[in-house]
């Protein structure tokens, strides 16, 4: 599942360690949101932690602007 073609092996890893724990984050504040009933922030922290997570699959690629040829 390369996420930059370019990137060695540790590269890789420590971009999907930068994800993974951006994903985590985003799973703490959607908590927090939730607990104040912003259903806004929920929403938007929600579709950022799936994109996170499709990231890390390999089902979307890392940076868009990159991919648009």
């Amino acid at each position: 599942m390369p996420i930059r073609p370019t990137q060695g092996p540790l590269d890789k890893a420590r971009t999907e360690q930068n994800i993974a724990y951006i994903r985590q984050m985003l799973a703490e504040l959607r908590g927090v949101a939730a607990s104040e009933n912003a259903d806004m922030l929920c929403y938007l922290i929600e579709m950022a932690y799936i994109e996170a997570g499709d990231v890390l699959e390999g089902r979307r690629p890392l940076n868009m602007a990159k991919n648009t040829h």
